[in-house]
């Protein structure tokens, strides 16, 4: 068992005979009344996303799960397939079990596979950061400081991220998974 407060992306639970995911957990204090945890939750085994709101002091019981190093590999329409970087074994995961995190998939990304006891795949963990490459955004602008308003930037992926003013299109990016904001640029590439 495991208080609501405790409770951070990524991490699974049992309730009501249902595995959930932690999408999102935010500590959230009103302006008035008692402080409150608000989650996005994905039931796993039917991908539906819900938003919840729980006293910090209610408890869940935490699910254990296997942890197993998975390269992506590649997609085909919503199935996404990924290697066991040990064993070599092939799991194919559907776009429902993985949610928003397609949006930060490119070959080779390297991630954590979580699976139950008896061996089922629950979803998978991305790294901090990934880099990706800008497909599309307004020309940059020269002088431009980080502190800018910014632009908003397609990735490859599909993701849009807001940028600051001097990132061009075809530019590498360090994107954080957890917001899906930028970072830096990938390489420190210099201009």
């Amino acid at each position: 068992m495991v208080q609501a407060i405790n409770l951070k992306k990524g991490m699974i639970f049992s309730q009501d005979g249902k595995l959930i995911k932690v999408l999102k957990a935010n500590h959230h204090k009103p302006g008035k009344g008692n402080t409150v945890m608000q989650m996005d939750l994905r039931d796993v085994k039917s991908g539906a996303v819900v938003h919840k709101t729980m006293r910090p002091t209610e408890k869940v019981d935490l699910v254990e799960v296997t942890k197993k190093n998975a390269q992506y590999l590649y997609s085909e329409g919503d199935t996404y397939t990924f290697m066991d970087t040990e064993t070599y074994d092939q799991y194919e995961v559907s776009a429902d079990q993985l949610g928003d995190d397609v949006k930060f998939l490119i070959p080779n990304t390297v991630v954590d596979m979580d699976f139950t006891d008896d061996n089922k795949i629950i979803g998978i963990e991305l790294p901090a950061t990934v880099e990706l490459t800008v497909k599309e955004t307004q020309p940059g602008i020269k002088g431009a400081t980080v502190a800018g308003g910014g632009k908003p930037a397609t990735m490859e992926t599909g993701l849009v991220v807001q940028v600051p003013d001097f990132i061009n299109e075809g530019e590498k990016l360090v994107i954080g998974t957890e917001n899906g904001d930028y970072k830096s640029r990938a390489n420190s590439q210099a201009r």
